[in-house]
């Protein structure tokens, strides 16, 4: 426990073999529970956390068990039941797990998943510690690019600031540059940027980084069985906490790179695949959050601004087409509709992107 806060941490796995031990013997001792999620791992990567879980047991009294979802019905706890109704009703949603134990005296649990990805055996995880009212869960990689020394710095807003989501920010680091290899900052720092503009969280600057700390009330607020399976998951589980108004906070990490993890992503491959992810989880933003929930000027803003760029469209072709490929002209009239297009389109998007920081700004926080 950390400032009477229960602690879990969530440890996605994927033939860690070699790993998931150093990762599992250097947990911090305020750490409770220890969930491994192995995601259908083909070598021993179970065989490797069942050993642990022999020797590793509670070392203190405290008693972690499920919430029961078994409520009488009286007139003022309907909502509860039909809420406990409906997390029954999405097990289905998961991808087809076992839990290998689930002991109250085990502080190492495991559950295996199959071959799924990293987000839904995050999402796998969470669900484990929301139903078991953890108070924090944390995620750290089953590879050992994690340190965990910085574990408790990464947890402490949660449990006594009160924040919602804690991320580590390795590009923070003076380092950075030279640590983290080339290719992978360059595509952090692209995929960071469409991610403020799809999240609302305007000043997260290390998106990608997966050593996160959330809260039980987060937790509660997002579907979990809805997060983006695979690697674009950190993009769109910030999406879905703007959307439910959590709190943000971003501290100081090391990268960390060459302690014999083996990387399973392909930038070139992730780049595209999450670019379009992060374009989806911007509409439905400002679908959910500046309409249906609340309605926001700074919906008409960014849907008009869209709308003229696209309306402008034609109208770009044609001028480039006519004048610089053939040499020829437009009439005075089509340049000032593209002119008059191009301006009001960057006018109104450049509105809505105002107001957006403006109405998020309250749930960036600062400081440690």
């Amino acid at each position: 426990m950390l400032n009477g806060k229960t602690i879990a941490v969530t440890v996605p796995a994927y033939n860690e073999e070699n790993q998931i031990g150093m990762v599992i013997e250097s947990m911090p001792d305020f750490v409770d529970r220890i969930v491994v999620v192995n995601d259908g791992s083909r070598d021993n990567t179970a065989e490797v956390v069942k050993d642990y879980i022999k020797k590793d047991k509670v070392q203190d009294p405290l008693v972690i068990a499920r919430k029961s979802l078994i409520l009488e019905e009286t007139i003022y706890n309907r909502a509860d039941i039909a809420l406990n109704k409906m997390r029954e009703g999405e097990e289905s949603k998961y991808p087809k797990n076992e839990i290998y134990n689930d002991n109250e005296t085990d502080r190492i649990v495991l559950i295996t998943q199959e071959n799924s990805g990293v987000g839904a055996a995050i999402a796998l995880g969470y669900k484990w510690c929301r139903d078991h009212e953890i108070d924090c869960t944390a995620v750290m990689a089953g590879d050992g690019q994690m340190d965990p020394s910085e574990l408790e710095g990464i947890v402490s807003p949660v449990v006594e600031r009160g924040i919602d989501y804690v991320k580590g920010n390795r590009l923070s680091h003076p380092a950075a540059k030279i640590v983290v290899p080339q290719i992978r900052y360059f595509g952090n720092n692209v995929l960071s940027l469409m991610t403020k503009i799809a999240s609302g969280y305007w000043s997260v600057s290390d998106t990608q980084t997966g050593y996160t700390a959330i809260s039980l009330a987060a937790l509660n607020k997002i579907d979990l069985y809805d997060i983006y399976p695979s690697y674009g998951c950190p993009n769109d589980i910030l999406v879905k906490l703007n959307i439910a108004s959590c709190t943000l906070l971003e501290v100081p990490i090391k990268p960390v790179y060459n302690v014999g993890e083996q990387s399973k992503m392909k930038i070139f491959k992730v780049i595209p695949k999450i670019s379009w992810l992060l374009i989806k989880c911007f509409f439905k933003r400002l679908w959910h959050k500046y309409l249906l929930d609340s309605f926001h000027p700074l919906f008409l803003m960014y849907i008009l601004g869209i709308m003229m760029g696209i309306i402008n469209i034609p109208f770009f072709v044609k001028l480039v087409i006519d004048v610089l490929i053939k040499g020829g002209t437009v009439t005075i009239g089509w340049y000032i509709t593209f002119l008059l297009l191009t301006l009001f389109s960057f006018q109104s998007v450049s509105f809505g992107m105002w107001m957006d920081m403006q109405d998020n700004h309250k749930l960036e926080k600062t400081g440690r």
